[in-house]
């Protein structure tokens, strides 16, 4: 049997003519972190201190004895690393191994009887950037960085919501593996459904050492009970499995997610006694049928997901790396982070093109939790030269991480890259480029290729935002995928209702983080919008600029209170991305997904994320869980009064009871209706508010309120600051739970008036402090319990501090 040695332990960072410990997997800037030799980049203005780190080379090195690689008892001995960042040159004894010049990639090299000091010497990125930049020429991009020249996470080098902190180091893990006759090269599952049959078909390859070429060898598979084998004396085979009345992997939401173990053994034997195995291969898969339609219709061309036959509104997200630094992410944060989303109501999640492709675990957890992922290939916001070296580096890159990643049912998609299609259309890419590649041949050519070739059971798409085809503009929202940024920069939230686009891949608004975060990312700093260290965690072009006046066309702008605008910006935020998603929802099928920039953010920053670079939840996140919940409620502006748009995302009928009420500011009740309504399965009911509900805008006082159970939407004719709010009051009490000593706390709330958009700050009690509830709005005499957990601070007084909602203006 192989034999897996991980060399984890050993290694060491040059440094100034020094050695300091180093950890593997990890990167320079986290050993010269652990070392004292830099300060946390994280924190304050250190992120300019540290710049240097990405500019200079850096070597590891360890060593390696005779007898771990000697060919006394194993015939062949591969040194393998899962992952080099990123330009590296690997010598073994004085001798070269081999060089890299790919993230993304898994190498493997003999070692066979070789020892001595290993050595993995890493250039700059931004030198091998340099040496790709002068042999294929300029390419435009959106950021000043060489990112697209250089087979790297493109967001270390910085990004409108990240650090520049260019990294170097060993971040996979590296082993030694020891074998003899043979191995398994390549494992291929390609997983289908047919008829209520499960049928994995098993693509094998096969590498020999010299005494094995020409040895008969027997390869068996087996998965859900069926188990089958067959001789092989060349490098190839196929098996077959079919499992009968197979049970179906299902998105969360809509049926469970079982998983069957698929193993598959190479014996050294030709008639399967199995007299001694030499290798061994498991994974998890899961059967489904997943596809696009993308059929024409009379509003354009659709891009609706479609798993098991079921035709889905995709509620989704998209993922960053969840550090800059990655191999800091543990399986724990990665679970902690997955299970956010979930919290969140969220089913898809889009890993972004800038990025990485991630561990294994990061899958493994979509597979338990129902979460379909997207998959972008790592192309982002730039024009990708198609020249040598890069172009064999990607079509690689392509194939290993397609293979690699296909076991998982929870991959949905591929996608060919983030807006580089709609970048060459609008972003003046053509008159720069002059007829130079940029990297259109990857996306409608290399990578089509590979995954029709490798893995025919995914859809591919050829990027995000992409209308299917150059006949139509390749952000047109009548036609494929839709990014949604006009908003954010340049319109007020409430122009998301001005279109109805197919499926919206990216939309977003900026909020800060929480306070807790702040005050852990900037110690000692008096906190403004337009603080020194506010302004540096704030990534964005104009983004204040662009926060501020998101606030002010609703509200009065905060002058001198930073903890009134860290809310109202966090408000704003949380209502934007609803108005979006409740405007979009109501018009399923026509609109077949919502993916929000952005779920997770890689430090602490103000961002479009849900989660802030500390784990807190944002009152994003929980705005989220409403507004992606199953069943929804919502009032949408129409043309001659609100729409109710009541959204049924069950499998079963929804026997709907809506409460209408048309209120006044000081809460009496001027007209109320119950709307008995029946809502289909996966479907939509929309109906006009009747006339006598209908609040009356020009008095500035009027609200309408729909209740159906523990459901409610509100609909104000009127921008807050043109409202007639009283001055709020409400009552507060707090009182331990009993039994508990986690600092649980039921924080009751019993409104006098009208409290609009009331929450609680829960970080404010204590940093590990978390409140079950985000954002609500009580009419006068009803009450709400906020459950809280972790609080240290426990009077009503700071409660009552950690508490804000909407004033009159």
């Amino acid at each position: 049997m192989k034999e897996v040695v991980q060399l984890a332990e050993g290694w060491s960072l040059g440094y100034d003519g020094s050695a300091l410990p180093a950890r593997v997997p990890g990167c320079v800037h986290t050993d010269l972190l652990a070392a004292g030799e830099i300060e946390d980049p994280f924190l304050g203005l250190n992120e300019h201190d540290v710049a240097w780190v990405g500019k200079r080379a850096w070597t590891y090195s360890r060593h390696i004895d005779a007898s771990d690689t000697s060919a006394q008892r194993y015939e062949r001995t591969d040194l393998v690393f899962e992952g080099l960042d990123t330009a590296a040159v690997i010598t073994l004894g004085d001798r070269e191994l081999g060089r890299t010049r790919n993230m993304h990639r898994t190498y493997r090299f003999d070692v066979t009887g070789r020892h001595g000091g290993l050595h993995v010497e890493f250039a700059s990125a931004y030198d091998e950037a340099e040496t790709v930049r002068a042999m294929v020429g300029d390419r435009p991009n959106v950021y000043p960085e060489p990112f697209q020249y250089i087979r790297k996470m493109a967001c270390s080098f910085g990004w409108d919501w990240g650090p520049t902190l260019v990294t170097a180091g060993i971040w996979r893990p590296v082993r030694l593996e020891r074998w003899s006759t043979a191995r398994l090269a390549q494992v291929r599952p390609l997983v289908t459904v047919v008829d209520g049959e499960g049928r994995v078909e098993v693509q094998v390859e096969i590498e020999r050492t010299g005494q094995g070429a020409g040895r008969w060898l027997y390869v068996q598979a087996s998965v859900g009970g069926a188990r089958v084998g067959t001789a092989v004396d060349g490098d190839r085979a196929t098996l077959t499995l079919r499992v009968p009345d197979v049970e179906l992997w299902w998105p969360r939401g809509y049926g469970d997610q079982p998983l069957y173990d698929l193993e598959v053994t190479l014996g050294e034997d030709a008639d399967g006694a199995g007299e001694r195995t030499l290798d061994w291969w498991h994974r998890r898969v899961g059967f489904r049928t997943v596809g696009i339609d993308r059929s024409a219709d009379e509003r354009g061309t659709g891009f609706t997901l479609v798993v098991n036959g079921v035709r889905i509104f995709a509620r989704g997200v998209n993922w960053i790396p969840d550090d800059v630094f990655p191999s800091r992410v543990t399986h724990e944060r990665y679970r902690t982070r997955l299970t956010q989303a979930v919290d969140a109501n969220v089913d898809l999640v889009r890993i972004w093109g800038g990025g990485i492709y991630e561990d294994h675990a990061f899958y493994d957890i979509c597979d338990e939790l129902g979460l379909m992922v997207w998959q972008d290939f790592l192309f982002a916001c730039a024009a990708y030269p198609e020249e040598q070296p890069l172009r064999g580096e990607i079509e690689a890159e392509a194939r290993d991480n397609v293979v690699r990643l296909m076991p998982h049912p929870s991959l949905i998609l591929w996608n060919g890259n983030n807006e580089n299609l709609w970048g060459f259309r609008d972003w003046d890419w053509e008159p720069e480029l002059a007829g130079d590649s940029w990297g259109e041949g990857y996306y409608l050519g290399v990578l089509p290729r590979v995954v029709a070739e490798l893995d025919p059971t995914r859809p591919y798409t050829a990027g995000s935002p992409w209308s299917g085809s150059w006949d139509h503009h390749p952000n047109d929202p009548g036609h494929g995928t839709y990014h949604s940024w006009e908003v954010w920069n340049r319109q007020d939230y409430a122009e998301y209702r001005a279109n109805v686009p197919r499926f919206v891949a990216e939309f977003g608004w900026q909020g800060p983080p929480a306070m807790a975060t702040l005050r852990r990312a900037l110690p000692g700093e008096r906190l403004a919008p337009d603080s020194p260290g506010m302004l540096h965690h704030q990534k964005a072009e104009d983004g204040n600029g662009k926060l501020n006046r998101g606030v002010a066309r609703h509200f009065p702008l905060p002058e001198d209170d930073f903890d009134r605008w860290h809310y109202l910006t966090q408000l704003v935020q949380a209502r934007a991305v609803a108005a979006g998603i409740e405007h979009w929802r109501s018009h399923w099928p026509e609109c077949a997904g919502t993916v929000v920039w952005q779920l997770n953010d890689c430090w602490p920053v103000s961002s479009w994320a849900a989660v802030d670079g500390d784990g807190r939840l944002k009152p994003l996140h929980h705005e989220l869980r409403r507004v992606y919940a199953d069943r929804l409620v919502t009032l949408q502006p129409g043309t001659d009064g609100p729409i109710l748009a009541v959204v049924n995302q069950t499998a079963q009928p929804w026997q709907a009871s809506v409460t209408l009420r048309r209120v006044q500011a000081d809460g009496a009740v001027l007209a109320d209706e119950v709307v008995d309504l029946t809502v289909g399965a996966y479907a939509v009911h929309r109906q006009p508010v009747p006339q006598e509900l209908v609040p009356d805008a020009a008095s500035g006082k009027e609200f309408l309120v729909a209740d159906e159970g523990d459901l409610r939407a509100v609909h104000f004719p009127v921008t807050d600051k043109d409202f007639g709010y009283p001055v709020p009051d409400y009552d507060v009490t707090v009182a331990s739970v009993p039994g508990a000593d986690d600092g649980s706390l039921d924080v009751v709330v019993t409104a006098h008036t009208l409290v609009r958009d009331l929450l609680l700050q829960p970080d404010r009690l204590g940093p590990e402090a978390v409140c079950d509830t985000g954002l609500r709005t009580l009419l006068p005499g009803e009450r709400a319990v906020l459950k809280v957990k972790g609080a240290k601070e426990t009077g009503a007084n700071a409660v009552r501090a950690a508490l804000f909602c909407v004033e009159p203006a």
